[in-house]
């Protein structure tokens, strides 16, 4: 092991490494089911279609961490991307209207779009293009990702991926459970929903400090130790108060991968003829907006998350980026092969750099352990999202402390990083708050008589990331 991860050059050891995959995993778990979930419609458009977008989640994500494992040797994780699955079925449900077809023939049309991305990224990659973009990021705002990711892990965290009131929205936790409403007229207010939401909210708290405690103590794994006693709490509350039996899923489940139903739906199911009638301005665009989204998300969350493991040089650039961004290439074109929308790096993955990963053995270990769940996903499913969030809120705190490393007395420094770390949060999207800052830094530049100082290719992005957003796409 050490010979092929070089363990004892990165100071880290093979339990340490296990112990990183797995608290990856618990943190991201939530797409194996939710991906699919997003892609069909919760099931509507068929339950083969979701079996094999399902099949796809696991089969394509191990597939981009053990090339992220191999090639790479780094602790990054990938899945299908958040927000880019969204996007994805979203589009699929507009080709399905215009061309008057399936939602099942109009998705195999629409991974025509991610073949080609993934394998423009292929290209790019090979060619060093994408580290070129990379290191055309202004340093200031390289610093600022890391935070900004932070601020989007604790959103998550205290937001989509703890809530169970219907109302959600940015930080939505803080609102509604700590914010101006009293708890008696919060009560009135939400019925039956109250009482999840405070065991939700309770649970959520002591997994966090939990963390908290047991990494002041030195504690090794305490991220995956804080997750499995907050499971444990709700676990009980649930049997407790609501008399619910959390594994009573467990017994109906099914533990066969159905790989009949991956081969008739989304296994090599390229619909070409379908994806040529759509136009091809309208192909152009889709093509295009999925690499620049995938591209600034992908860049983010590596530069990010290298940041917080102390990864990148004086320069603020990682050895090895090429390989890293090689390996998100092959995920996505591995996941629109078997059947699923763009794989990218994840940025949960600073959890299990958090909990000591510093290389691909960790991304190894979430590979083995994702394709383990084509067999176990029932077991990944009864994980409460309260739990997860106590990891992501404490990672996101950690995160916070990059901001040290910005010059707050350089202006063209200050604001692009201010308005990331807004931008990151709220719009959901890594990519979008890098073209923000970009845009923002470029601009600052400019009007300071500094415009020297702003690269090409730094002009070139700032100027694709303003036509992209005034054409909304």
């Amino acid at each position: 092991m050490d010979k092929i991860f070089k363990l004892k050059e990165n100071g880290t050891t093979v339990k340490t490494e296990i112990i990183a995959g797995l608290t990856t995993f618990m943190t991201m778990a939530y797409i194996i089911a939710l991906n699919p979930n997003l892609l069909t419609g919760f099931g509507a458009h068929g339950k083969a279609l979701w079996n094999g977008v399902f099949l796809a989640t696991c089969i394509a994500s191990a597939i981009g961490m053990f090339v992220m494992a191999f090639l790479a040797n780094k602790p990054f994780a990938m899945a299908p991307g958040m927000g880019l699955n969204s996007f994805f079925a979203f589009v699929v449900a507009n080709i399905a209207g215009m061309a008057g077809i399936s939602y099942l023939q109009s998705f195999q049309a629409a991974l025509c779009i991610i073949l080609i991305e993934g394998i423009i990224f292929v290209i790019l990659s090979v060619l060093n293009i994408r580290d070129k973009i990379v290191n055309a990021i202004p340093l200031g705002v390289r610093y600022g990702i890391s935070p900004a990711i932070g601020l989007m892990l604790m959103n998550i965290g205290l937001g989509s991926n703890a809530g169970i009131y219907s109302e959600k929205g940015c930080f939505f936790v803080m609102r509604d459970f700590f914010g101006a409403l009293t708890a008696g007229f919060a009560k009135g207010n939400m019925g039956t929903g109250w009482e999840p939401m405070v065991l939700t909210v309770v649970t959520m708290f002591i997994g966090l400090f939990v963390i908290i405690a047991l990494a002041h103590y030195g504690v090794k794994g305490a991220v995956i130790i804080g997750m499995l006693i907050a499971s444990i709490i709700f676990w009980a509350g649930q049997a407790i108060f609501f008399k619910v039996n959390p594994f009573a899923s467990l017994a109906t489940a099914s533990w066969l991968p159905p790989f009949a139903d991956m081969a008739d739906t989304t296994l090599f199911k390229f619909d070409f003829k379908t994806f040529a009638n759509i136009g091809w301005f309208t192909s152009i665009t889709l093509i295009i907006t999925f690499c620049i989204i995938d591209m600034f998300d992908t860049i983010g969350t590596v530069v990010g998350t290298a940041a917080k493991a102390n990864m990148l040089d004086k320069d603020g650039n990682m050895p090895q980026m090429k390989e890293t961004l090689l390996a998100d290439a092959v995920g996505t074109v591995a996941g629109a092969v078997t059947g699923t929308s763009t794989v990218t790096t994840f940025v949960e993955s600073a959890s299990g750099v958090e909990a000591g990963g510093r290389t691909g053995l960790t991304a190894l270990t979430t590979g083995i352990i994702f394709l383990a769940c084509m067999f176990i996903a029932p077991i990944a499913a009864i994980i409460p999202a309260a739990a997860t969030s106590s990891a992501l809120i404490y990672v996101g705190i950690l995160m916070l402390g990059g901001l040290k490393k910005i010059d707050f007395e350089d202006i063209s420094q200050t604001v692009p990083v201010f308005l990331m770390l807004l931008a990151m949060p709220i719009s959901g999207s890594i990519g979008h708050g890098i073209g923000i800052a970009l845009i923002a830094y470029t601009i600052l530049k400019v009007c300071t008589g500094k415009a020297k100082d702003v690269s090409v290719l730094t002009y070139i992005l700032s100027l694709i990331f303003l036509v992209k957003f005034f054409l909304a796409v």
